[in-house]
């Protein structure tokens, strides 16, 4: 089975050498994205939109997510985030984990790493 990588053009994809997703094995592992904005909110949105765009060009959905690891530098900013995640995920919550560390950049208030399953 062949290996398929989805770049989404982003800055740091070049800087450090990664891709945004990669596909193997009936898999969609996305990387790390963290999203643009002045809050948290609008980071998880915009994250989310990217997340979503590389999960697509995958032939994948949010309804096919099976794993979320959340990172925020600060933990307490994370509430703000769950009704955006539940609307995102809706019927079809992944398992998930949220870890307070520090972010690439201090100006990130959230990053977010999705694994899902190919549809059949």
């Amino acid at each position: 089975m062949a290996i398929k990588r989805i770049s989404s053009g982003g800055e740091f994809e070049e800087k450090i050498g990664y891709c945004r997703a990669v596909v193997a094995g009936g898999w969609v592992h996305v990387a790390g994205t963290v999203g643009q904005g002045d809050d948290v909110t609008e980071q998880c949105r915009s994250a989310l939109g990217t997340i979503e765009k590389a999960l697509a060009n995958a032939g994948a959905s949010f309804a096919d997510v099976v794993r979320v690891t959340y990172m925020l530098p600060d933990r307490f900013e994370f509430e703000p985030c769950w009704p955006i995640l539940r609307e995102a995920f809706g019927a079809n919550p992944p398992a998930t984990t949220m870890i307070e560390c520090g972010l690439i950049d201090p100006k990130y208030r959230i990053e977010i790493e999705v694994t899902a399953f190919l549809p059949e």
